[in-house]
């Protein structure tokens, strides 16, 4: 089958409201709408590296439904298979920003167009028409029709040969840790890709030793891992080579949120284009790193020539 898209992914986008100053938003009267959602936003950053994706979710037949389809469709991402659900809104989420720790976040997500996602809502030929699938954790926890529609993907890309690349994305608001421990690590069974963080192994392994990360990830059948180590940068290993590859410095960090998602495109970039994984974890790194500087979820991902130029391999012309 011809591969039209390199990666599709899915999950819930949310209209997100981000507060105008620093504080409790008891005390906060202005707000900046954008988008969040850590599919989309991976999509999103693919797509501005020069990568076909496609994405896909339901939205609620309103407003802001429609706005995250002008949005998303605008990033240039394929948007043919989301589907609207007259009966359901559109998720909300708020930001609450305070001086040098990661915001809050306050979800109003509950019955959301996007918890009613259900196996017969993904198409089949959709799936194998991509190189990779990405998924992550976040979908599987909103709804139980949610994350039957998750374990199905899976099951159609693995019967595709269509790679599955997987983010735990650990949300504790939207689930029990018995149920996100369980549910994850059964996912990890099928996944060819894998982007968890430092606390996140720890949460699913019991361990923060990266050794024994990657020897437990690597015995569940997982082909490649990037291990997200934050500001400090990563390790990679594909089961032969486990290696260390620093981050980038960041003086003024604005936002966190959707850093993880940068990081994830910027390792898929990398690959798609044929690099090794040490490349890899290197361009991951980098997108990750410039998500921090923007405040929002998506703003600062860039594009590949900006990423050359943030991470030295070309010269930057600013005048």
């Amino acid at each position: 089958m011809n591969k039209n898209f390199e990666v599709i992914t899915f999950g819930e986008s949310m209209v997100l409201f981000s507060p105008g100053d620093k504080g409790p938003l008891r005390h906060i009267h202005n707000f900046t709408k954008s988008i969040a959602g850590a599919e989309s936003n991976v999509a999103v950053a693919l797509a501005r590296l020069g990568h076909k994706v496609g994405w896909f979710s339901k939205v609620g037949d309103d407003e802001f439904g429609r706005y995250l389809e002008f949005m998303i469709r605008g990033e240039g991402v394929d948007v043919s298979q989301l589907r609207v659900d007259k009966e359901h809104q559109t998720g909300l989420l708020f930001k609450e920003l305070f001086e040098h720790v990661n915001p809050n976040v306050y979800y109003y997500r509950k019955n959301s167009a996007a918890s009613f996602l259900k196996p017969s809502d993904i198409d089949k030929a959709y799936i194998q028409s991509a190189k990779i699938l990405h998924i992550t954790g976040i979908t599987p926890a909103i709804s139980k029709s949610a994350k039957e529609a998750t374990f199905e993907a899976i099951r159609i890309a693995k019967e595709a040969g269509v790679k599955v690349s997987f983010d735990p994305n650990i949300r504790l608001k939207l689930w029990s840790l018995e149920e996100a421990k369980e549910t994850i690590l059964e996912i990890c069974q099928h996944v060819d890709i894998l982007f968890p963080g430092i606390d996140e192994s720890e949460i699913l392994l019991g361990t923060t030793d990266t050794e024994e990360i990657f020897k437990s990830f690597h015995a569940m059948g997982i082909g490649e891992i990037a291990l997200k180590l934050g500001k400090k940068g990563c390790m990679v290993s594909d089961g032969k080579v486990a290696e260390f590859i620093a981050g980038y410095t960041v003086e003024k960090l604005e936002d966190t949120v959707g850093a993880g998602d940068g990081f994830a495109a910027g390792y898929l970039s990398s690959r798609l284009k044929g690099h090794t994984i040490q490349e890899a974890g290197d361009y991951a790194n980098g997108v990750g790193a410039m998500a921090t500087l923007v405040r929002g979820d998506s703003e600062g991902f860039p594009t590949f020539q900006q990423l050359q130029a943030f991470t030295g391999k070309i010269e930057s012309i600013d005048r």
